[in-house]
């Protein structure tokens, strides 16, 4: 069992009872996909509507739960993010929006219902897991998600749906984060 498993769990129980789909990004899917990080942080994609939104945020009890209605509301507007926080363990859970553009709808779209950590729950597969890495290292300029990708590489290299990661690196200008990324898994004794 991962840390933060109870957190996990109760977040799951509180989206899918809100009605809400989601999928899990992040590292724990990088954990999930055999990559694992040491992390104190969920990470999950929502497609809520305003109301779903409401539900859930109305559902986490203070006592329990730091989040804050208004915030989560202008994130929906913005297809940004907002965080929840466990104030037992200083967990964070960041919800991210599901954007409108093309990759984020395909990356959705594409989520798999597995089973992990006794829960069934959508999570990302690992192509789009990697796209979003890659993109995150872009913003950020993030060895970390770089070692992420190259990981991912390394253990999936021969079951990648090769053809469309590199149609969405073209599409997402990720080409120099994809080359450094194949150069660091076939370095590491990987693809």
């Amino acid at each position: 069992m991962t840390p933060g498993a109870d957190v996990f769990r109760r977040v799951v129980a509180k989206l899918e009872a809100a009605g809400i789909p989601y999928m899990l990004t992040g590292s724990f899917a990088s954990a999930y996909h055999g990559a694992p990080r040491a992390t104190q942080d969920l990470d999950f994609v929502i497609a809520a509507t305003a109301t779903q939104l409401r539900q859930l945020t109305a559902s986490l009890p203070a006592a329990e739960f730091y989040v804050d209605p208004k915030t989560a509301l202008d994130a929906l507007a913005a297809e940004s993010q907002f965080n929840v926080i466990d104030l037992e363990t200083g967990w964070k859970v960041d919800l991210i929006f599901r954007r409108s553009r093309p990759f984020s709808q395909a990356e959705f779209e594409r989520r798999q219902t597995v089973a992990w950590e006794g829960l069934n729950l959508a999570v990302a597969t690992a192509e789009d897991l990697l796209l979003a890495k890659l993109e995150w290292a872009k913003l950020g300029d993030s060895r970390r998600q770089m070692e992420d990708v190259a990981a991912l590489l390394r253990i999936h290299g021969q079951h990648l749906d090769l053809a469309y990661v590199e149609r969405w690196v073209d599409e997402l200008g990720l080409v120099t984060q994809w080359n450094d990324a194949r150069r660091a898994a076939e370095g590491a004794g990987g693809q």
